[in-house]
């Protein structure tokens, strides 16, 4: 039987890697595409997945979204014209959703954003099973024409933390904080101000800042911007505090012990939440306590060993779902 994942960002990479290797291991073949972004491919490649780029992220214009859009959603069409896989997985790739659901394709997909509202008309109403973290609203649920939702017990990130070890090493003095960019160019985040810049800065007179750039790896006065390759996972389990506005980055910094502060410019995420009520080291701090939050947090670390051992992994859940549609579709 064969599955295809598409992943569209680094995060997509990250989970993606998590659920191949493990239906690679189960017997499954299996197709890996992803577009060209500035954390895909150079992620994919430091992961040692086997991948075919299709497509490009290009946020210029309205235009050049939807453009490039299109084009992704022909090559998949001419990539599966002559046989199509059985079932399609991802995080909500709006290209790889719509051509699944014109071929017939079931769909199985992961989901943690509620305010991205474009992603989520564009594929909430298309997918099969959605299988999503229990820390998300069912208020929020209810607000698309979704199949079937099935939830677990965690976020996420479990899916590559929870057996994470640390193989990028750094050479970066203590104590240092890793601050991840706001992704301005995200349409859920137009308009809004790079607050995470203005923190990095300000941050700066103080600590060594680790800025970890969304698009343009240029250099920034006072600031580390890394011009190579990074993987956040490593540096987010060596750093002292992280901080970022909610994303990624947040999750696997606390699930590892991290103290990791979130500035709430997007709003509070469910997961984010859930993560802090279940002890895990993450914090919602406003701008303005930023300094005395992060020198309160300097020089902690947190044993979350036994809190993540309590978590599920969503990649057991997805592969109990490629398991039944194979005993109950695909005949011998």
């Amino acid at each position: 039987m064969k599955i295809w994942y598409d992943a569209c960002t680094g995060k997509h990479v990250r989970y993606g890697s998590a659920i191949v290797k493990r239906l690679n291991e189960k017997g499954y073949e299996t197709i890996f595409t992803l577009r060209e972004h500035p954390d895909t491919i150079p992620l994919a490649k430091y992961l040692g997945v086997k991948f075919e780029v299709v497509g490009k992220y290009n946020p210029k214009s309205y235009f050049t979204r939807l453009y490039e859009s299109l084009k992704r959603e022909s090559g998949f069409c001419r990539m599966f014209r002559e046989t199509a896989p059985h079932i399609a997985i991802s995080h909500q790739s709006v290209e790889q959703c719509r051509v699944a659901f014109g071929l017939r394709i079931p769909i199985i997909s992961t989901h943690d954003t509620p305010h991205a509202e474009a992603v989520n008309r564009l594929t909430l109403p298309l997918i099969d099973t959605l299988v999503v973290s229990e820390a998300i609203p069912d208020s929020h649920l209810r607000g698309y024409p979704i199949k079937r939702v099935i939830k677990f017990k965690g976020v996420d990130e479990v899916a590559w933390i929870k057996d994470f070890k640390p193989k990028q090493k750094f050479d970066y003095e203590h104590p240092f904080v890793v601050i991840r960019q706001l992704e301005t160019k995200a349409t859920y985040a137009e308009g809004r101000e790079d607050i995470t810049l203005k923190v990095a800065k300000k941050l700066s007179k103080y600590y060594k800042v680790i800025f970890l750039s969304r698009y343009k790896r240029t250099p920034i006065k006072g600031l580390i911007v890394p011009e190579e390759f990074v993987d956040s996972a490593s540096l987010a389990a060596e750093a002292d505090v992280v901080i970022s506005v909610g994303g990624t980055i947040s999750r696997e910094a606390a699930l590892q012990g991290t103290p990791s502060i979130v500035i709430p410019a997007l709003g509070r995420a469910a997961v984010n939440e859930y993560l802090s009520k279940k002890g895990f080291p993450i914090f919602t701090v406003e701008p303005t306590n930023l300094v005395e939050s992060v020198r309160s947090m300097i020089g902690k670390k947190f044993d979350t060993k036994a809190l993540l051992s309590e978590l599920e992994n969503p990649v057991d859940l997805i592969e109990k779902l490629v398991k039944l549609f194979e005993e109950n579709h695909v005949k011998e």
